[in-house]
């Protein structure tokens, strides 16, 4: 698997990190191809059964308060589907299809380290970005994808409190995972440009050193830095 894979490079990270925005202009500036893994997480919920996907079949007959305010964060951040890695294996399946003849970034905070170590051709086909709180919440409000969930609540500033906390949390966790596993990290602070940020990634995935193979760009157009939608 991991030779079957050894053309992906993988961008994972807490939310709100800029991943997308990132795969994005490394796409356009090093010819490869960009596999989002959020575009595909309703795709790949119709592809689950519940057999493989308990977690999910829960969340999904959950109403909007049962999911962000009945439960604490903790308990929202061990339930969530795609934290616990869920589809997982779809999202390999999605790349083996893809022409091994052109490199791919698969982005997105679904790729959690333990999952994606294994499939690992070399450590440095990795990295995961993980935002200071001042920067998520910096993130969070140029974009609010997380208040525009909290709104379908009956208390929509303790849900939004829940989710940002949930999202603290799952960052320290994938710190603790990396930090286990020997992967690389790129702490995104405030201040952070995406020009520096960009080219960091690019030297933790040896881009034009050995990277992918060069071809046309397909990559999304960057929208900036923010929470990725969910």
């Amino acid at each position: 698997m991991r030779d079957r894979l050894r053309h992906v490079y993988w961008i994972g990270g807490g939310s709100g990190a800029g991943k997308s925005t990132i795969a994005g202009r490394l796409a356009a500036a090093h010819g490869v191809r960009v596999f989002p893994t959020d575009d595909v997480m309703r795709d790949h919920g119709g592809r689950m059964t519940p057999d493989d996907s308990p977690l999910l079949s829960a969340f999904a007959a959950m109403d909007m308060d049962e999911r962000w305010l009945n439960r604490s964060p903790e308990v929202m951040l061990d339930t969530f589907p795609w934290f616990q890695g869920e589809g997982f294996g779809l999202i390999v399946d999605d790349l083996l299809r893809l022409p091994p003849e052109r490199g791919v970034i698969a982005e997105g905070f679904r790729l959690l380290p333990r999952l994606v170590q294994p499939l690992l051709a070399a450590r440095d086909h990795a990295v995961w970005l993980l935002p200071t709180p001042a920067f998520r919440r910096a993130a969070f409000g140029t974009r609010g994808s997380l208040r525009a969930i909290a709104g379908q609540t009956s208390d929509p500033r303790r849900a939004l409190r829940n989710l940002l906390d949930r999202d603290r949390m799952f960052t320290g966790r994938l710190r603790e995972e990396t930090a286990r596993l020997g992967l690389a990290v790129i702490d995104v602070c405030t201040g952070t440009t995406e020009d520096e940020l960009a080219a960091r990634v690019a030297r933790a995935l040896r881009l034009g050193r050995g990277g992918p193979a060069q071809g046309s760009a397909s990559g999304r157009r960057p929208e900036g830095l923010g929470p990725e939608k969910r």
